[in-house]
Formats: structure tokens, C-alpha cells, sequence
């Protein structure tokens, strides 16, 4: 049998209870057309709803092209008391054989069928960019619309402060990384609420991120979607859990930004947590203060 050659590029696929959407994910990275070889490290995190037959099949069906990865609930990762796909996502990277790394949740999907050969010739070109990301399209409740990014990033390059002073405002299906030599998760990724924030965070190496403005992606809303039913309090100390928890990983610049961002949110949860209580808004903001 001949050895198959080492992958350019490794796309991570992150699947649990996707029963309705892994096939369209696996199929729109399959019809993907590329000058060099890709493998696509297929986790799945002991699903029950049917998801964990669909991706044996696939990777029957597809030896060449996809390594699956049939995970055990025992691993999971919890954070902030509630069960997780971190531990998936890690060994996902952990495997990952190419020199670039691609990401694709099992709910999302891929639309361009060039879409990793674009992205790959642009880092292959542009060797001050760590991570490149394209438009994509939002999907909810079957209606599509455009993902939103601040204008001036549409094909401008910038840092990862951008990502702080603004919001996380790239789509991770739309993603594709340079993969560090030195490929490690510190402890803090282990407990950090936005697992894309954290990655974005270590990869980028304080080289730039940069976007194609092209759609080619769509990112899926539902109501199985971990964050999509987080009330407006939980949203809120979700964000101060990250900005705590990513604090040292931080250069000088990042933390100036993240102080003011605590100091926002802390007032933020304040008054949600005591609405009409404006002295009860004021002692647990300084003791949300005091424990950071």
C-alpha cells in the first residue's frame, strides 16, 4: 500500500449532537480542490443522537482523507461547572500533521470549493500573517445574513488587540492557521469560557490576522449552539472569566485594554444582578473589582 503524503494542510472538525448538520460540514471540506494534500482530523465527542454512525461511515467511505477520532464523555473538560468540547478540540490540534490548520465546527459548512486553496496561497505569500479568515454567512432558524465585521478589517491587516479593543468578530469556520512549531496549551486554555479567543491568542505569535473579503463559510446559530441560550448575566461573567483568565498571557498593551474592559463588564454585571438597587450595584462591582 502507498504511504500517503504529509498533509499541507489538517482541518479540525469538532462534532457532538450534529446529527443534522455533520454531513453538509464533511462534504463541503471533501469537495474541496487543492494543489496539495489536506487530511481532516474528525473528532467526535460520543454523541447520541445518530452523529458518531454518520462520521464512522465517512471515514470509511473516505480512508484517504479523514483520521476520526471517537472520544469518550469521561474527558470532558468542564468550565465554569458546565461540560465542554475543550478536551476534543485540544487533542484535535494535538494530531493535527500540516503545516497549516484549518477549523471547522460540525455544524458549519464550507461554500467555495477553493476556500482552502485561497486561504494557503495567501499565507504562503504573506509570511508577516499567522492567521487568515474570510467573510462568512450567518444561518438562523433557515434565514441567512451577513456576518459582521468593523469595516476597516475587511482586508486590512491587525492584531490581536483588535480582537479585545472590538469584539471576537471572526467566524472560526472561516479560519486557517500557520501551526506553531512549538505547538503547547498553557493552563489558562484549559479554563478559558471562549476556547477561538484563546487559539487566536496563541497562534497568532504577535504576527498579524488579516481577512480575504470573499464569502466562503457559514456559520450556524441554533439553539443547541453552547452559548446561543445565555442569558444577558451569564453572557456577561462568561467575559469577565475570559478577560481574568487570559490577564497574564497578555502583553502590556492587552492588559491596559482588558483593565478597562473588566471595569466595564463588572459594572455591566452590576446592575443586571441588582436592577433598582443602586447600592447593591455599587458593593458587589467593587467586589467583583477586589477578587480580579
Amino acid at each position: 500500500m502507498n504511504k500517503q503524503p504529509k498533509p499541507l494542510v489538517s482541518v479540525s472538525v469538532v462534532s457532538y449532537n450534529h446529527v443534522n448538520y455533520i454531513k453538509q460540514c464533511l462534504d463541503g471540506i471533501l469537495m474541496q480542490k487543492t494543489t496539495f494534500p489536506f487530511e481532516i482530523i474528525l473528532g467526535e465527542d460520543y454523541s447520541s443522537d445518530g452523529t458518531r454512525a454518520i462520521c464512522k461511515n465517512y471515514a470509511e467511505r473516505f480512508p484517504d482523507k479523514i483520521r476520526l477520532f471517537l472520544r469518550s464523555r469521561k474527558d470532558v473538560i468542564k468550565i465554569n461547572g458546565k461540560p465542554t468540547g475543550r478536551f476534543n478540540f485540544i487533542e484535535n490540534l494535538k494530531t493535527c500533521q500540516g503545516n497549516y490548520i484549518a477549523l471547522c465546527e460540525g455544524d458549519d459548512y464550507w461554500t467555495d470549493p477553493l476556500k482552502l486553496q485561497k486561504q494557503v496561497d495567501f499565507l504562503e505569500n504573506n509570511h508577516d500573517v499567522n492567521i487568515c479568515f474570510t467573510r462568512a454567512q450567518l444561518l438562523k432558524n433557515e434565514v441567512f445574513s451577513m456576518h459582521d465585521i468593523p469595516k476597516p478589517f475587511y482586508n486590512s491587516a491587525f492584531n490581536y488587540i483588535e480582537l479585545i479593543k472590538h469584539y471576537n468578530f471572526i467566524a472560526t469556520c472561516s479560519v486557517v492557521f500557520r501551526k506553531p512549531i512549538s505547538f503547547e496549551f498553557p493552563t489558562w486554555f484549559y479554563k478559558l469560557p471562549f476556547g477561538d479567543l484563546g487559539i487566536y491568542k496563541l497562534v497568532s505569535e504577535n504576527k498579524e490576522i488579516q481577512c480575504i473579503d470573499e464569502v466562503m463559510s457559514v456559520y450556524r446559530i441554533h439553539d443547541n449552539g453552547v452559548y446561543s441560550g445565555l442569558n444577558a448575566l451569564k453572557t456577561e461573567q462568561n467575559y469577565l472569566n475570559f478577560f481574568r483568565t487570559i490577564f497574564p498571557a497578555l502583553n502590556a498593551e492587552e492588559k491596559q485594554i482588558v483593565s478597562l474592559k473588566i471595569k466595564e463588564v463588572t459594572y455591566r454585571i452590576s446592575k443586571l444582578k441588582y436592577p433598582n438597587r443602586p447600592w447593591f450595584q455599587k458593593f458587589y462591582n467593587r467586589y467583583l473589582r477586589l477578587k480580579f
